[in-house]
């Protein structure tokens, strides 16, 4: 049986919902407060997967265990807990080797997951169309190509469940070199798919883009079906609802139509080879005109949560595109001062309810004033620093015509008067 068979396979397995262990480490100068709020993360992802969670265990160390993550003891007692619950499987909150995963299902008799398995498992779930599945099983592919030696004598054979719907369920007779093969020819079709997206965003490059980015759940999809008067992109209060980008068409203006791209959540530790084989898809913030940054105002951790999303941006090379700042979920609020100090400490930003349409006009109009509103240009002659600030720093600004001028640079900044402005107080000029 081929790599494509044995994932179609078992993703046609019924899965009822399983009972899980989460597992945290707490290491030197971490607080404990923290890994608890990342397993509070962790079990909303496993409850995604179709999992309930019986019992979180952290455990405190110098440092991580070669052999098993979190050693012997803590092992021993993982194992005695899996027993007294008749648990299904651990979820780990971090990345496990090969060697640890091995180990510690020798150890443990129930299956081991870490927090990449989890997502990719998530994903394997929600993905819908062909872009999508092919992305998820070249991410799959490369999670566990090098996990295929795991010896999984205790498990008897080939079984469904959180973790292994896709290539994780694959026997140990599988050719690696298929793999390989198989790994091979996925690229190729997200380069095609890739070349694909690029054709139809050349047949609307006269149209303003607006792509909707942020944390996972936090009100994206909601926001494109109240700007759009539609409702058909799928929403649910779980993460990772939706996987597959939307995009919509309305008209702010007569004349002046905005496409408006819906684009699969991000969240913390987000496997790097996941963003790696998603990156046709956020194509699409890359190309936009416009990024609308999404936060839940009603989550405890939406500061985190809005530096996690931005640190994803700057490795996608997304952090100089125009950002408009939106806190969704006012109406969740149960304590207005939260509100108010957020607004304090985010000035240029919106505040709104896309679930109730409060003070959703606002962000239409302020959509409309950025993407339509003409654009100043100035001339400046700069040193080689200066330049090197202003490509590093410089937000809603494009750097056009430099030229050498006598050890200085001539160029054309184009922007807003109020960003050419402030370019102007930066540079003490």
């Amino acid at each position: 049986m081929n790599v494509e068979a044995i994932i179609e396979e078992h993703k046609s397995i019924s899965i009822e919902r399983e009972k899980a262990i989460l597992v945290g480490l707490i290491l030197v100068n971490e607080s404990e407060w923290i890994v608890q709020d990342h397993l509070d993360e962790l079990e909303a992802l496993a409850d995604t997967a179709g999992a309930d969670v019986v019992k979180r265990i952290t455990q405190r160390k110098m440092r991580i265990d070669a052999a098993t993550f979190v050693g012997g003891g803590k092992v021993n007692e993982i194992a005695t807990e899996c027993k007294r619950h008749d648990i299904d499987l651990v979820i780990f909150d971090d990345d496990l080797t090969p060697v640890q995963v091995r180990n510690l299902e020798k150890k443990i008799q129930v299956k081991v997951v870490d927090r990449s398995g989890l997502i990719l498992d998530i994903f394997a779930r929600r993905a819908k169309t062909r872009e999508a599945k092919v992305q998820v099983e070249l991410a799959q592919l490369e999670y566990y190509y090098p996990r295929l030696i795991r010896q999984w004598t205790h498990l008897k054979g080939s079984q469904g469940g959180i973790g292994f719907r896709g290539p994780g369920e694959t026997q140990l007779e599988v050719d690696r070199r298929a793999v390989q093969k198989r790994i091979s020819f996925l690229k190729k079709e997200l380069d095609k798919i890739s070349r694909q997206r690029s054709t139809r965003r050349a047949g609307r490059k006269d149209e303003a883009t607006v792509a909707l980015i942020g944390y996972t759940n936090v009100g994206k999809s909601t926001i494109l079906n109240t700007l759009s008067g539609k409702q058909d992109a799928f929403v649910e209060n779980r993460l990772f609802a939706t996987l597959d980008p939307k995009v919509r068409r309305f008209e702010a203006k007569p004349g002046k139509p905005i496409l408006v791209i819906d684009t699969v959540g991000f969240i913390r530790k987000l496997p790097h080879h996941l963003v790696a084989s998603f990156r046709s898809t956020l194509e699409e913030a890359e190309h936009s005109d416009l990024l609308v940054h999404v936060v839940d105002l009603s989550h405890p951790r939406f500061e985190d949560q809005i530096k996690q999303t931005r640190k994803v941006m700057e490795s996608l090379g997304l952090s100089k595109k125009p950002e408009l700042l939106v806190f969704n979920k006012i109406d969740l609020l149960s304590n207005s001062s939260i509100l108010e100090r957020a607004k304090e400490n985010y000035e240029d930003a919106l505040f709104i309810s896309a679930e109730k349409g409060h003070r959703v006009w606002e962000l239409q109009e302020k959509m409309e004033e950025l993407l339509f509103q003409p654009n100043d240009s100035m001339e400046l002659l700069v040193s080689p620093e200066q330049l090197k600030n202003l490509e590093e720093n410089t937000k809603n600004i494009s750097i056009l015509n430099k030229k050498w001028e006598e050890g200085l640079i001539r160029l054309k900044l184009v922007g807003k008067q109020n960003d050419l402005n402030n370019v102007i107080s930066g540079l003490g000029l």
